[in-house]
């Protein structure tokens, strides 16, 4: 065993005995209950572009975009578009890294990866900052809401094309909304990429949590996660994202297509 292979072996040792310490698991979530009730995941931004995440869950989309290397990223929910300039900016270093690979001079807006952000309502200011980033020639955005039959046709129609596709659901968090986008938009996850499902972690709070919001513990992604891949078994829950994390808004939301 080479010195890489050894700390991979210690990595998956520990990453097992996390998911066997009730403590540390316990801490987790605490600090997620406290965390979100004083809006920590609202302190960061992306490239300049705020992003509504926590930092543990940007590295561990930064390590899938690497894996994977798709050529398209789906995301319901754009807000401020934080996330879409993350996902834009690791298409970017791919198309970066390949050149410089190959030897090849990087012409970066002759780029065949893409992002197409979708949401129900983007705000003018949003959308003009997004527009005047310089990762938006890499990003399409589509106003609708992400399960209207509409909206799935010109997403579909824009990710023609594509062989290697990674989806983020990230909009309305109701249990029927999550399912019908993990319908429409999950399944065009490629084989072997992800589709991440955000906020599960609301199925792990105290009812009316969220008592201004639709969604609630039984009413949750996470719910709407566990229908799909009992229906689809061309999906799997990856629980090493969960041990690997600890702290995530995402908990059982890393589905991996394996068929």
């Amino acid at each position: 065993m080479n010195a890489e292979e050894q700390f991979a072996s210690e990595r998956d040792e520990r990453l097992r005995l996390f998911a066997s310490d009730p403590k540390l698991n316990s801490l987790a979530h605490d600090w997620i209950f406290h965390s979100m009730q004083q809006k920590y995941l609202y302190n960061f931004d992306w490239l300049g572009r705020p992003i509504i995440q926590y930092p543990e869950d940007m590295v561990a989309v930064q390590e899938l975009i690497w894996t994977v290397r798709p050529t398209l990223v789906i995301e319901t929910g754009i807000a401020h578009g934080g996330s879409l300039v993350l996902s834009a900016s690791m298409l970017a270093l791919l198309d970066y890294c390949e050149a410089v690979e190959s030897g090849r001079t990087l012409d970066p807006t002759a780029t065949k990866r893409r992002v197409i952000g979708i949401d129900i309502d983007i705000r003018e200011h949003n959308r003009r900052a997004i527009k005047a980033h310089p990762m938006s020639h890499m990003i399409s955005m589509v106003e609708g809401s992400s399960i209207e039959p509409e909206t799935v046709a010109e997403v579909r129609r824009l990710a023609a094309g594509h062989d290697k596709v990674m989806v983020f659901l990230d909009s309305n968090h109701t249990h029927e909304h999550v399912l019908q986008e993990l319908r429409d938009y999950g399944t065009l996850t490629s084989v072997g990429s992800y589709c991440v499902v955000f906020d599960t972690f609301v199925e792990d709070m105290p009812p009316k949590y969220f008592a201004d919001r639709p969604w609630d513990k039984g009413n949750s992604p996470k719910t709407a996660v566990h229908a799909f891949v009992a229906s689809d078994d061309r999906f799997v829950i990856d629980r090493s994202m969960d041990q690997k994390l600890l702290i995530t808004v995402a908990p059982s939301g890393y589905l991996k297509r394996v068929k």
